[in-house]
């Protein structure tokens, strides 16, 4: 720091205790006052303890008065203070604290709003990164559907052309059908991860037969469900009032992760769907065959990218 700084940075710790600086000048004076009469009455053979008693007394009084007029002038910033912290988001301190006082305290509210300042550029730039980020995936999301959507096509057509005998050829074709469709799911993931935190905007409610979404949501996982065996089972009827583009990825995901955990089981298996609707509320039940979930990892289900001990999401 050079001299001018040094400089001005005396005066402003001088100001802010002036106040303090004329009470111990008045006790000063006070006290000199006292000791000479003091002495005066000692050099005329009186001996009175009194004098020092009032010199405390009314030394004490200017202290306190000094104290209530300090109180008086900073009790408004401190009770701002005290709103700023129990009362978050930090960000907003340097608007609830402006009753500054000292010049302390007014220096303190200028690098509040400096660092508020600094904070909300940054989170400007985060954003626009972040948007940016977002615009690829959903891009490269896109882009990566058409081929997976074609090679699906090339695929059916393969299945169809193959002679009836041929099992191991047809089994072969199914499988890599379905790996592509586990490559659609998992775009189709990516590109619902990525709109997430745009949710309200992409959020778009009305009123739709649950019960006929479920119909068409296994319709495009028929092809899997025959393969392994899986009966699905619809039971009662039910209108929602929601998003229906999210609301179908979630049920995709139920019937998917349906599917991938018993198809490993022999034989039949079944996939229950039960709906139950009243005034309040509308339940619905998805019931599978599969390995399931243990009771201990039941809490931690929601949580994201939780694998529990049976590899279950």
């Amino acid at each position: 720091m050079n001299k001018q700084g040094t400089h001005s940075t005396a005066v402003l710790f001088i100001r802010d205790r002036l106040l303090f600086f004329l009470t111990a000048l008045v006790i000063i004076v006070l006290g000199v006052v006292l000791m000479e009469l003091d002495r005066v009455r000692l050099s005329k053979g009186i001996n009175d303890i009194g004098t020092t008693t009032y010199f405390i007394i009314v030394s004490l009084f200017f202290i306190g008065v000094w104290l209530v007029i300090d109180f008086i002038r900073q009790r408004a910033y401190y009770r701002q203070l005290h709103i700023a912290i129990e009362h978050p988001p930090v960000m907003q301190a340097a608007a609830i604290i402006q009753s500054t006082v000292t010049q302390e305290q007014r220096l303190v509210a200028r690098l509040l709003e400096q660092q508020q300042s600094a904070y909300l550029n940054e989170l400007r730039s985060y954003h626009r990164q972040q948007e940016r980020h977002n615009h690829f995936v959903l891009q490269w999301v896109h882009n990566m559907k058409t081929p997976v959507s074609v090679m699906d096509l090339l695929m059916q057509e393969a299945i169809q052309q193959i002679p009836f005998s041929d099992q191991e050829q047809y089994q072969f074709i199914s499988d890599i059908q379905d790996e592509a469709d586990r490559m659609m799911r998992g775009l189709e993931m990516l590109l619902y991860s990525a709109r997430i935190d745009k949710f309200e905007i992409d959020l778009h409610c009305k009123r739709f037969s649950l019960h006929e979404l479920i119909r068409d949501v296994i319709i495009d996982h028929k092809r899997l469900c025959i393969r392994h065996s899986i009966t699905p089972q619809i039971v009662g009827e039910a209108w929602v009032e929601t998003d229906m583009k999210w609301m179908t990825f979630v049920l995709n995901q139920l019937v998917t992760n349906a599917i991938k955990y018993s198809k490993g089981r022999s034989g039949p298996k079944r996939l229950h769907f039960h709906m139950e609707q009243n005034e309040h509320e509308v339940k619905l039940n998805v019931i599978d065959e599969g390995i399931g979930i243990p009771s201990y990892d039941l809490p931690r289900v929601f949580d994201p990218f939780f694998t529990g001990e049976n590899g279950v999401l």
